[in-house]
């Protein structure tokens, strides 16, 4: 059977639209990164769902099937506001805090509202090639990607796969562009556009150098809160986390699990997956064994 859409109510009260996969006792709540959508994380649902767990896949605010805020509210603050307001929901229906797999935006989001929003949400959190603090020159080259047709589009879904594949050379194209449809929408002027509000993207391109360094310098004092169990995961080839700023995480988060992947860059699942998919295998798996042998 395939997934079962879902609804939560984020902290504006906007919806919030997921997927849920499997069932079982302790839930598993999957956050995307910037720009991207709940299916980025299809594949690797799957596989955690089967090993007897719900898991639920998340449109973040202005992605995918989500609302996209009238506030144009896109702070890295306002995402973790969700994932607590998210949290409590699912807490209210499993009778048990969530583990947190974020990407990107989405471990941003994981951390902050464990390490400073709400702590003692979360069971676990599961940090996909992010630290609090990132190559910038990464962060441009990304929203510099995102900002290129923005507004004009594409024709059709083939050339929005002709961008991807200018941006990641070294990613093998897929030859059935299906779920890259689901990254797009059609718009009534017949052209195709990115599935998330411009609003989040200008919201990240009016910020100068001091301000990104306040916001990394409050991602690495929410990091020092964490004591929950949590595993970060590094795309070897990453773009934006380097060596030292898993070594400056793990400083900070001295009980952390580190695993790097191999021929993957910041799209860790989209590159590795099945590496990817058995590094958080392990990570529950273990888990679990901790909370049975208490």
């Amino acid at each position: 059977m395939g997934p079962k859409r879902v609804e939560f109510q984020g902290a504006e009260k906007n919806i919030l639209v997921a997927d849920r996969y499997g069932i079982g006792n302790q839930p598993v709540v999957m956050l995307h990164g910037g720009g991207q959508t709940r299916h980025s994380w299809d594949a690797a649902a799957v596989r955690i769902a089967a090993l007897g767990h719900p898991v639920y896949v998340l449109d973040q605010r202005g992605h995918g099937e989500s609302d996209w805020v009238a506030s144009e509210n896109y702070l890295f603050s306002d995402f973790a506001l969700d994932l607590v307001a998210v949290t409590r929901q699912v807490v209210a229906l499993h009778k048990a805090r969530p583990v947190v797999v974020g990407a990107s935006l989405g471990g941003f989001a994981g951390m902050l509202a464990e390490g400073s929003e709400n702590p003692g949400g979360l069971s676990a959190l599961v940090l996909v090639d992010i630290t609090p603090r990132v190559d910038l020159g990464g962060v441009s080259k990304i929203i510099g990607f995102m900002g290129d047709r923005v507004e004009e589009g594409f024709a059709d879904v083939e050339e929005a796969a002709e961008a991807i594949s200018r941006y990641l050379p070294n990613r093998t194209r897929p030859k059935d562009l299906s779920g890259l449809s689901k990254n797009l929408r059609l718009h009534g002027d017949g052209r195709y556009r990115w599935h998330w509000d411009p609003a989040f993207l200008k919201s990240r391109q009016n910020r100068d150098h001091s301000v990104a360094e306040e916001v990394q310098a409050n991602m690495l004092a929410a990091a020092g809160n964490l004591s929950l169990p949590v595993l970060l995961v590094r795309g070897r080839n990453s773009e934006l986390v380097s060596m030292e700023h898993v070594n400056e995480f793990l400083e900070h988060v001295p009980h952390a699990k580190f695993t790097d992947i191999q021929d993957a860059g910041h799209m860790v699942a989209g590159d590795r997956n099945d590496v990817f998919a058995t590094a958080v295998e392990d990570f529950l798996v273990d888990l679990r064994s901790e909370t049975e042998q208490v």
